[in-house]
């Protein structure tokens, strides 16, 4: 088992534990995907990926459909993804990805986190390239030898497969999602969840007391209606 596998099983327990934030979040993916490229999920692949997520995470048929029209009235604004990096106490680098509809707005109130937590919000590049930035998917695996599909799955750029309760996970490095998402499916093979995270290369690894400190910046900023996710060095 590689880092994709570790970083899953130390994330899986803390991910979209709100549903109410799981929603929101997946609302406002759904906007971005409509607005992107059409409301119709058979010729938009990314609006197909956000409805599958929306199904993994038991969201309502007709959350869905709503959002979709939401999203496809010319009235509705639109959201754009803002990534902000910083340290947390200790040493932690923080990477932060919002969709907001109002920059001037999430700016502030990031930097308010830092500030209130001893943390220091950083400039673009700051830490974004300690950590790797990669896609993934969950699939249905009834039928299908995980050691074949990796082998077979490397020509379309995965670079790690494996199998859980939950399914066969691959992972691969960002660029290659497209690539990996036609030949799936057209393979026919159901496509549980797919998404994009962004693996620590180094983590570290802090006392019980350092790790509360760390734990009051991270909840402050998940909390925030404008975060989508939120990633870290900090060992888990």
């Amino acid at each position: 088992m590689g880092r994709a596998f570790e970083f899953r099983k130390a994330r899986k327990m803390k991910r979209w534990a709100a549903m109410s934030k799981a929603f929101t979040r997946i609302g406002k993916d759904i906007v971005m995907a409509v607005k992107e490229g059409g409301p119709d999920p058979d010729t938009n692949a990314k609006l197909r990926a956000v409805i599958q997520n929306a199904k993994s995470v038991n969201m309502p048929k007709d959350n869905i459909e709503r959002a979709i029209k939401r999203a496809s009235d010319k009235n509705q604004g639109d959201y754009k993804e803002v990534l902000f990096e910083g340290y947390a106490p200790h040493g932690i680098a923080i990477l932060i990805e919002t969709a907001t509809d109002n920059n001037t707005r999430t700016v502030a109130n990031i930097r308010s986190y830092f500030n209130k937590c001893n943390g220091s919000l950083g400039t673009s590049g700051s830490v974004e390239f300690m950590f790797d930035h990669t896609c993934n998917f969950t699939i249905n695996g009834e039928g299908i030898d995980p050691e074949e599909l990796e082998l077979e799955m490397i020509d379309f750029g995965a670079e790690e497969v494996f199998l859980d309760e939950d399914g066969i996970h691959i992972y691969a490095p960002f660029e290659n999602f497209g690539a990996i998402q036609k030949e799936l499916e057209s393979r026919g093979i159901e496509i549980i969840s797919s998404g994009f995270e962004r693996i620590p290369q180094v983590t570290k690894e802090l006392s019980e007391e350092e790790m509360a400190d760390v734990e009051k910046l991270l909840e402050k900023i998940e909390e925030d209606d404008d975060v989508q996710n939120v990633y870290h060095t900090m060992q888990e």
